[in-house]
């Protein structure tokens, strides 16, 4: 196993409260504390502080959010931050999941559909092996590492490892692969396959990055290897080489190789033999239980359904729904939870849970809503009992795996703070931005009080945001403020995701000046160029409306020097009162400690350009790398050989903008408008 060390990347170091922040938390760790608290501000840096916490302890790190959107954001960052180290990301493979179902009340039994994301399942074999193999591991991911990830025992003892000058039959290898979950292809082989060419072998790794993303040799070394090339000189293995999986450009020479399997649920012969043993006496058990209480149909369904996968499991070594026999697979006892990514660490592990007033609570719902679920399918003869054990964690099953936890908030949640030993607070910025003046006014005339204060922001080349209660008055502000002459753009859940991060880079270029939503812009969401919060229905009562909620909604102004909320209300409430408090009381801090020091808040203005320049450039030559070998490929003066390419293209397109990676989407949707267009050069 690599012992290789967490080694931070940056051009600046820790200021503010960073210092104090790293040095207390990572002391609690260090001391073995099984719950800390990190409460930090909106733009104090709590994922660098994080990451500077990481190198001092060195642990291998879980690092949980609540949604994909911002475990994507932490990834990058993160990938930044620690380019030597593998930094894996870990959420839910589905573009689309409709989950195995019965409705009793309608005798409607809805079958399971998805569509699985290869680049995310990719992703996801990726954290495994590099859990398995190095220490130096930060792992993002979302609740969807409380689910079944398959036997870590079973996924490294189905791994293939070839050592240079070893005896081995080159069609026992190929047997092996298979086993492995990989399939054999000859002629266009992609991640997950391998190829036989005379005594070479091409294993195209199924959780390795398919294109480089970096000019530096070292860091390919340890990234983007697609493919493993062995040659045999009769029985014995001659060479391995490292290969870039486009161009079959040697990477480099090794010794030896490690080939782990191209799915989480993999499982070896004798092991399965077993298995396939418990599930013909779980069968007939549940088939005589129906029959003697009078149930013929659902004994002939379990009987029907379960014999098909019987006879898949033993011809493929896999099943459809084959997470569903985990129970029996791995030969746990009736009730004992599933192995789950957190499984695959290590014992000393380090949890981070990223705004935890959320994750905390969408980790403890997980379980009920899937046993209801379960419980009808094995009721009625579509499951076996066993299905039951394939489910989520609860919250205490995940606490007691978890060895140490550091809960991070802007607003941690009273059981986050009761659970905790003690709490290190973030309160100042590096930029020494203060929190946002918060401002109460009444409703009445508050529509021409907002225009003369976005007037006056635009005049300024800064940005707004409206929050609303609801979709209709989002867009009826929407259609008012742009017969003004604002240049706006609504923002809630019926907006696409890629439309939707558009929309936001549109803010920060200033293509617009005033983004109305509902609740999309709270946690997480960077946006230094706006200066105003507009809060509507301030005083409502309800979840949007909650201190939480509110202290999290103001904080999107805080990454501004002119940062200000105002909040349109006819009365002050509970909540309103308790988050402008708390806002004036940090405001007071941080402005205490810019006085001591002699600091002047100022904006980040330079980021965006930055980020985009950057990225972008890198992004270019990677997806231009992978256009130009398939346009190499196609006779684009044929009309059905160029249909087949825009096909093709707009396949790819479509699988980018559902991983986020939309700067790779638009250089294949310019590629694609200039085929149209008849410019094939």
């Amino acid at each position: 196993m690599s012992k290789r060390r967490f080694e931070v990347v940056a051009s600046y170091e820790p200021a503010g409260d960073q210092p104090q922040a790293i040095e207390s938390v990572s002391a609690a760790v260090l001391a073995g504390d099984a719950y800390h608290t990190l409460k930090g501000v909106t733009g104090s840096g709590k994922t660098y502080t994080m990451a500077k916490i990481i190198e001092r302890v060195q642990r291998p790190t879980l690092v949980i959010s609540h949604n994909k959107t911002l475990a994507a954001q932490l990834y990058r960052e993160f990938k930044d931050f620690f380019p030597y180290n593998a930094v894996e990301y870990f959420v839910s493979y589905y573009d689309y999941y409709q989950p195995e179902a019965y409705v009793v009340a309608r005798d409607l039994y809805i079958e399971k559909d998805s569509s699985i994301n290869s680049e995310i399942e990719r992703m996801r074999l990726s954290a495994a092996a590099s859990l398995l193999e190095r220490d130096d591991v930060l792992v993002v991911a979302t609740v969807s590492c409380i689910y079944g990830a398959g036997n870590p025992e079973s996924f490294k003892a189905m791994s293939i490892t070839l050592k240079e000058r070893q005896r081995l039959d080159i069609d026992k290898v190929i047997n092996m692969l298979i086993a492995a979950q990989y399939q054999r292809n000859d002629t266009t082989p992609k991640a997950g396959e391998f190829r036989r060419r005379g005594e070479i072998l091409e294993i195209f790794l199924a959780y390795a990055e398919p294109s480089p993303r970096f000019d530096d040799a070292e860091r390919a070394k340890r990234g983007w290897d697609s493919m493993f090339r062995i040659e045999w000189d009769w029985d014995e293995i001659t060479s391995i080489k490292k290969c870039h999986s486009l161009t079959g450009d040697v990477i480099e020479e090794r010794e030896y190789c490690v080939i782990y399997p191209a799915k989480n649920f993999v499982v070896e012969a004798p092991q399965l033999d077993e298995a396939i043993k418990r599930i013909e006496a779980d069968l007939a058990k549940q088939i005589a239980y129906f029959e003697e209480t009078g149930r013929e149909i659902e004994a002939m369904r379990i009987g029907q359904r379960t014999r098909y996968d019987l006879e898949m499991l033993r011809e493929m070594g896999t099943c459809s729904g084959i997470e569903n026999y985990s129970r029996y697979i791995d030969g746990r006892p009736e009730g004992m939870r599933p192995s789950t990514l957190i499984d695959y660490f290590p014992k000393n592990f380090l949890t981070f849970m990223d705004e935890s007033h959320v994750t905390r609570s969408q980790v403890g719902a997980m379980y009920e809503g899937d046993r209801s679920r379960k419980l009808n399918l094995v009721n009625y003869g579509f499951r076996l009992p066993g299905a039951m054990d394939n489910r989520p964690l609860t919250l205490a099953e995940f606490e007691e795996l978890i060895p140490q936890m550091v809960y991070v908030s802007a607003t941690p949640g009273s059981m986050e703070l009761e659970q905790s030993s003690s709490m290190t607070r973030l309160m100042i910025r590096p930029t020494g931005l203060l929190d946002p003046m918060v401002e109460v006014r009444p409703t009445r005339g508050q529509i021409e009080d907002l225009y003369a204060e976005i007037r006056d922001r635009i005049d300024r080349n800064e940005r707004a945001i409206i929050l609303t209660l609801t979709k209709k008055m989002a867009e009826d502000m929407t259609d008012y403020f742009s017969e003004l002459g604002i240049k706006v753009r609504y923002l809630h859940s019926e907006i696409e995701t890629i439309e939707r991060v558009e929309i936001l880079h549109d803010l920060r270029r200033g293509v617009i000046d005033l983004i109305i939503g509902v609740n999309l812009l709270r946690e997480g969401i960077d946006l230094p160029e706006v200066s105003l919060i507009a809060i509507m229905d301030a005083d409502k009562i309800g979840f949007l409306r909650s201190k939480t909620s509110l202290i999290q909604i103001i904080g999107r102004a805080a990454r501004h020097e002119s940062g200000k909320a105002i909040m349109y209300a006819d009365k002050i409430s509970i909540a309103m009162r308790d988050a402008i408090e708390e806002t004036d009381e940090r405001r007071a801090i941080q402005e205490a400690y810019n006085k001591e020091h002699n600091i002047t808040p100022y904006t980040v203005k330079k980021a965006l350009t930055e980020i985009l320049s950057r990225e972008q450039e890198q992004t270019e030559d990677a997806v231009h790398l992978n256009l130009s070998a398939l346009k190499n490929a196609t006779n684009l003066l044929d009309q059905k050989s160029r249909q087949k390419y825009v096909q093709q293209l707009e396949k790819r397109m479509l699988e980018h903008a559902k991983n986020w990676e939309y700067e790779e989407a638009a250089v294949i949707r310019d590629e694609i408008e200039k085929v149209k267009r008849g410019d094939w050069t």
